[in-house]
């Protein structure tokens, strides 16, 4: 017969209490992962498509009712863009965010003026996360039932349970009464959290007793302890294979399933109780610790990403508020925020906490830098038209004196001209060769017919012939004298004009003739031209002519890194900014050169 029961604490009992305890603490830990889930996917750097996209996705989605706070996160990125944007674009940014107790359908609201880019895409989303809610609600309502359900169900199991252990009757018979009722026990879904540990102790209880006070078949039991004791050996194995598993994550996430295996077995002999207790605890215990440190590790990188990013941001930051007064500082810069931008993708996430705060600072920084270009480049642009009117006019009047045959008056106003247009600065590029052929057309076609009028043919060719034998007559001279170069330059001028096309040729022949006889006694710009040749200028020491070399190669710098400033802004121009990259690269050396010539001369000159 039986004996009395007796409402004593078992070992088993005491071990479920532990159990309890340590699922306690695995599910303090999961919510750190799912903590930490959250920061993998950065949703504050995705569009309002990629973010309506990632809501549908989710909503079409077979686990889609157990993935709610990636929901309520996707919401909550889309309503942050979305205000974000339409206060950028210049419109209201108060947006109404449906919370969880929103079920009215979205729909755009009817306006009689311009409708809002931003409202379809609002509308849209707002109802596939409205649908997704009464979803999610009617799913909630149905788990919600159905542990009431089980509840009501293992309530009836213990009841028969503790009818078995009260009156066990024939222990043939029992024990296939208990076996049922254990199997029907774990086939029965969870119960309401707040009844778990009731229902569950009040289980193990009755168990326990029926193994430990009621007379059963030796036998049967000692077979059943051993079964047990051979299951939970199994699970200290796999928990200690998992405790050497290099993925933490994993190993943790494989470790649950034990425990739930583990709850759902039975009983063990009372002598191998505690210590096979002891055992799984030891391995479950590592791997609790490894994860926790898994993730105090993955907190203390993010803390350092934190920093690596604010240190960018200070850097971009700097960038923004410098003074630039150049298109090549302007292209330069660029490339610098473009390397820092390209440092900050290598750098993982930050805490969860700052993620999108830091994000934020370093995009605006490099948002105020571009705009700051973006105004100078469009100043540059307006200058650039304004040039281009400029030369228009110069266009037209030029046009307008091709015919004339008033020579020399129309003549002198064409070199005017021309000194002008040299003046006036860059144009867009796709007009300037444009311009520049219309510009000297209308000049070559007034040259053109000056030199071929028949009453000046002979005189021209007369001119450029003296003109060359002045040439051969500087080169025969022998020595340096400034009275000769002087006689050389007033003959030179006394000859009349040359043909047009000729004019540059022997203008380029008489100026090397003289620059190597009379290397000291270069001369300065003065007075009027005739055919554009110079009339006398003072002598000029050689290193005034090195000075002078220098200056003008400098401007023509400035103008080649203006130019490839303009050739940023213009798609496929890459093939433009390297040439003229490789002209700035050969003038800078050449201006080292020089003003290395321009030391040593000075140098020279200060021993004389």
């Amino acid at each position: 017969m039986s004996e009395e029961i007796k409402p004593v604490a078992v070992p088993e009992a005491a071990d479920v209490e532990k159990k309890e305890q340590t699922i306690q603490q695995e599910e303090s830990i999961s919510q750190v992962l799912e903590d930490v889930k959250d920061t993998v996917v950065n949703y504050g750097e995705k569009t309002l498509a990629e973010l309506s996209e990632l809501f549908q996705s989710l909503k079409e989605s077979a686990d889609r009712m157990k993935r709610s706070k990636e929901a309520e996160a996707i919401k909550s990125a889309f309503y942050k863009k979305l205000s974000k944007e339409k206060a950028d674009a210049g419109e209201d940014a108060a947006v109404e965010e449906p919370d969880e107790n929103t079920t009215e359908e979205a729909t755009v609201p009817l306006q009689s003026g311009p409708v809002s880019p931003f409202a379809a895409i609002e509308a849209g989303f707002k109802a596939l996360y409205v649908d997704y809610k009464k979803e999610r609600a009617q799913y909630n309502r149905e788990q919600d039932a159905q542990r009431e359900a089980n509840l009501q169900a293992k309530q009836a199991i213990i009841e028969e349970l503790k009818a078995l252990v009260e009156e066990p009757g024939d222990m043939k018979e029992a024990f296939p009464k208990f076996r049922d009722i254990q199997n029907r026990w774990r086939e029965t879904g969870p119960v309401p959290q707040q009844n778990f540990r009731d229902v569950n102790d009040t289980y193990q209880l009755y168990i326990t007793k029926f193994y430990d006070l009621v007379d059963i078949n030796r036998e049967l039991r000692d077979l059943d302890f051993k079964k047990n004791l051979e299951a939970k050996t199994a699970f200290c194995e796999q928990a200690e294979a998992l405790a050497e598993s290099p993925d933490e994550v994993e190993s943790f996430k494989e470790l649950q399933k034990l425990h739930e295996q583990w709850k759902d077995l039975g009983p063990v002999a009372k002598e191998f109780r505690e210590e096979i207790w002891e055992r799984f605890r030891a391995a479950t215990s590592v791997i609790n610790k490894r994860y926790q440190a898994h993730f105090e590790d993955l907190k203390a990188k993010q803390t350092e990403n934190l920093k690596a990013k604010e240190a960018l941001c200070e850097e971009v930051e700097a960038i923004a508020e410098k003074e630039i007064t150049s298109s090549s500082e302007w292209n330069t810069l660029s490339k610098e925020i473009e390397q820092i931008q390209a440092r900050w993708r290598e750098i993982g996430y930050a805490t969860r906490k700052e993620n999108q705060k830091v994000y934020d600072r370093f995009r605006a920084a490099c948002d105020k830098f571009f705009e700051r270009k973006r105004a100078s480049f469009s100043e540059f642009k307006d200058s650039m038209n304004e040039n281009l009117a400029k030369k228009m006019a110069i266009i037209e009047e030029a046009e307008s004196l091709k015919d004339s045959t008033d020579w020399k008056a129309t003549g002198e106003r064409l070199i005017e001209l021309q000194k002008q247009w040299k003046e006036i600065g860059a144009v867009p590029r796709k007009k300037s060769e444009q311009i520049w052929k219309r510009f000297r057309a209308a000049c070559d076609a007034f040259f053109t017919a000056r030199d071929n009028r028949p009453s000046g043919q002979s005189s021209f060719a007369a001119n450029l012939q003296a003109k060359k034998a002045l040439i051969e007559e500087i080169k025969a001279y022998e020595g340096e004298d400034a009275n000769a170069a002087k006689a050389f330059a007033e003959k030179w001028n006394a000859i009349g004009f040359v043909p047009f096309k000729e004019k540059e040729a022997i203008q380029a022949a008489y100026r090397e003739a003289m620059d190597e006889k009379f290397p000291s006694q270069r001369r300065r710009e003065g007075g009027s031209r005739r055919d554009g040749g110079r009339q006398d200028r003072r002598p000029l020491s050689e290193t005034d002519r090195l000075k002078e070399q220098f200056a003008a190669l400098q401007q023509e710098i400035q103008t080649y890194e203006n130019n490839i400033g303009f050739f940023g802004l213009s798609k496929g121009a890459e093939a433009l900014k390297a040439q003229m990259q490789e002209r700035i690269d050969a003038a800078k050396a050449k201006l080292e050169a020089l003003k290395a010539q321009i030391r040593a001369k000075e140098q020279e000159e200060a021993e004389k």
